[in-house]
């Protein structure tokens, strides 16, 4: 029953995640975490955080981690097949017509119309993201929680990421490292006032 029920969810994932693996998101999170409670919130960060770092789509590395973590390498085969298969079929049809039909107006005017949605998306699941990074998994922002060291992290990496423009695989590991630091900077004060 949990082969099944990974498959239909990753296969909803695939079928509806116009625009890539950040548009996706959303969808991942509905499925994983509010519908099938397979992840916290956390984990789902950490999931994305991961897939992120990994070769690879972010639906797809996504899919095989919670495939593996539900039900094992098979869980991770039945999800990842489950995530991949509409691509492989709509991919193939669109192509088709596409190569077909590519110079019409009408075909470029729904292009166009679907990007403010795939935008959306995006910006949806990065808010849901942020919101838990800088307040916590209640998912409330309440001031009293803000974790400080976070913010400066992240405009840190943001700094780096636009004006900079460096390697975000390089800004994802110097963010790895600041949390570590900040972490044990954090322990030692503490233990330092006992």
């Amino acid at each position: 029953m949990i082969y099944i029920q990974l498959f239909i969810s990753f296969l909803q994932i695939g079928l509806f995640s116009f625009g890539g693996g950040y548009a996706a998101m959303p969808l991942i999170q509905n499925q994983v975490v509010n519908l099938h409670h397979w992840l916290s919130l956390s984990e789902f960060t950490d999931l994305i955080t991961i897939s992120q770092m990994t070769p690879g789509p972010i639906a797809i590395n996504s899919a095989t981690f919670v495939g593996e973590k539900i039900a094992g390498v098979p869980g991770a085969i039945v999800a990842t097949l489950g995530c991949i298969m509409p691509s492989i079929i709509i991919v193939t049809i669109i192509a088709y017509f596409y190569m077909k039909y590519r110079d019409l107006d009408s075909l470029q005017s729904v292009l166009k119309t679907l990007r403010p949605a795939v935008v959306a998306m995006i910006a949806s699941a990065g808010v849901s993201i942020l919101v838990t990074a800088f307040f916590g998994e209640s998912g409330l922002i309440v001031m009293k929680n803000l974790k400080i060291q976070m913010v400066v992290i992240f405009v840190i990496c943001m700094v780096l990421l636009m004006k900079f423009k460096m390697s975000p695989v390089f800004v994802m590991i110097l963010a790895g490292i600041l949390n570590v630091m900040q972490y044990f900077l954090l322990s030692s004060l503490s233990l330092g006032s006992l």
